[in-house]
This record gives structure tokens, C-alpha cells and sequence, in this order.
């Protein structure tokens, strides 16, 4: 999707992001019903993390999901997903900023803070074998190569385990100072599956390699964000309103560390879909009225 600016009345207080036509029917058919009678789903809370590298550019890993999932196939995505019941065990090892600090941060109950952050290391260690913890507070695991760690992705997967049980069979902490939050967006009311996602970033751990072995990826790998950008625009790249926010975010980063050592406010954002011009459009709000 691409966002553009719009001659429609008060389009200048927000964003409008053309929704591809393969994907537009179901939010059209929404729209055509009485407001009375447009359906909501409840929206599943879910974590993803942007992992960026910059030696010596700025690179993001980001998936292509697969074509026949049933949300956001064919997207271009960060890894990610829903929070699980094991996410809410308090048995995870943490350590950094405490669930009472992240709950401030997030804006939610300290028990729903520990299910998105725990969520968000699970799902980058689940998809792409990158793992944000360490055997003391100032340490990240720098070697993954040993077969036993394939074996606890696959638990994890099957849910023969959960991620508390991988951290302590290791004796490692979850290093929640590693992850940067960086948005909260909230997938639109016309979707029949939707997700409150908190957008969070952190730096690549050194030694660790990210693999392009998940199930729901068809392609993954290292990429620019002027890259992505760029296949948007040529039609090689399909993103999603949040995808896009973030993606032009990372394109401004000039210190990444210092970028990831901010603590912006992260206000909610819903897009609205909308028809003018003969198109369906995700209306959200500039970035500096969503503040």
C-alpha cells in the first residue's frame, strides 16, 4: 500500500494509504453495510520486532509472508504474532526494565506488559533464530549453531515448551533493555482478523545469525529501507499501512543507537477505510496529530 496525499475534505489532518485492489473487496463490502451492522472482531494482542543491523548501512529483516495465509499474506512483515498463553508465565527470567516499567510504557497491566515483551523475543526466536537474552543481565548468547537450539524452536512451535523453560534449560535472562518500543497500531475494524500490535526494535545481537527458516515466510532476509521503499513503489513490495510508518521511520536514522535509546510516546492507531476517487484507502492520522 502506498500512502499519498489526497485532495478529499480533511484529508490534511491524515494520511490516506491505497489499499491494492486483490485485497480491497472485503473492506468494500464492510463499508457498503449500515454502520449498524458492520462487524468488529476483537482485536488479539500481538508483538513485532524490527531487528536492524548498520555495519555499514542501515538493514532491516523483514519476511514476505506466505501467499495463502489468511492475514497479510504475501506482505512484506517483521517477525512477529499474537501473545500465547505461555507468554504469560511469570517464570521467565528477566532482565532490564521490569514488567511494571514496560506496563508504563506500553500502557497496560503489568500481566499484559510480561505477555508482549516475552511475546516479542518468543516470535524472533520462533521465526528467524535470533535469541535477546543472555547468561547475566550485560550479555547476549552469541553462538546458535548447535543443533539443540533448532530442537527448541521446534517446542516452541509445537508447544511442547514454553519460552520461560528454554531460558532457564540454558540458564539465561531475557534482556528486555534490548527492545525499543516504536508503535502501537491496531488493524482496522473491517478486517475479519485483527491484531493490537506493539511495534518494537532492537539491535541485532552480535554472532547470531538470522535464518530464513520460518513456516510462514516465503522469502526472508536483510534489507535497506530505501530497498523496500523502492519495491513498494515499482509494484516488487506489498506493505501494510503499519509496515510502511515504520519503515519510512528507520529510512530517517541517522545514530541507530541513540535512535533506540529514545522513549517516544506511542499513541494507538486505527485506520478507517475510506472511498474517494474511485479507490478504497486506510485513513490514519499524521504523525503528529496521532501524538
Amino acid at each position: 500500500m502506498a500512502g499519498e496525499d489526497t485532495a478529499d475534505p480533511g484529508a490534511a489532518a491524515y494520511r490516506d494509504f491505497a489499499v491494492p485492489e486483490v485485497v480491497a473487496e472485503h473492506s468494500r463490502s464492510w463499508l457498503r453495510r449500515p454502520p449498524a451492522d458492520r462487524p468488529a472482531a476483537t482485536p488479539r494482542a500481538s508483538a513485532t520486532v524490527m531487528l536492524l543491523r548498520d555495519d555499514p548501512r542501515l538493514e532491516v529483516f523483514v519476511l514476505r509472508r506466505v501467499a495463502g495465509m489468511a492475514f497479510a499474506a504475501g506482505m512484506v512483515a517483521f517477525p512477529g504474532g499474537g501473545v500465547d498463553p505461555r507468554d504469560a508465565e511469570v517464570g521467565v527470567p528477566w532482565a532490564g526494565p521490569d514488567a511494571r516499567s514496560w506496563a508504563r510504557r506500553l500502557g497496560t497491566g503489568e500481566a499484559a506488559a510480561r505477555q508482549l515483551v516475552t511475546a516479542a523475543a518468543r516470535e524472533v526466536f520462533e521465526e528467524c533464530g535470533v535469541l535477546l537474552a543472555g547468561r547475566s543481565p550485560d550479555a547476549v548468547v552469541d553462538d546458535l549453531r548447535d543443533e539443540v537450539w533448532r530442537r527448541e524452536r521446534a517446542g516452541l512451535l509445537d508447544r511442547t515448551h514454553g519460552f520461560a523453560q528454554v531460558l532457564e534449560r540454558h540458564g539465561l535472562v531475557l534482556r528486555t533493555d534490548l527492545l525499543s518500543l516504536r508503535g502501537h497500531w491496531v488493524t482496522p475494524e473491517c478486517e475479519p482478523r485483527r491484531y493490537d500490535t506493539r511495534f518494537l526494535a532492537a539491535r541485532m545481537p552480535p554472532g547470531q545469525v538470522a535464518d530464513d527458516e520460518s513456516s510462514e515466510a516465503a522469502e526472508a532476509g536483510w534489507r535497506t529501507p530505501a530497498d523496500i521503499l523502492q519495491g513498494q513503489r515499482e509494484g516488487r513490495d506489498l506493505l501494510l499501512p503499519p509496515t510502511q510508518v515504520m519503515v519510512e521511520e528507520l529510512a530517517g536514522i541517522r545514530d541507530l543507537d541513540a535512535w533506540l535509546g529514545q522513549r517516544p510516546r506511542v499513541p494507538a492507531v486505527l485506520p478507517v477505510p475510506v472511498e474517494h476517487d474511485g479507490r478504497l484507502w486506510m485513513r490514519v492520522p499524521r504523525h503528529e496529530d496521532a501524538r
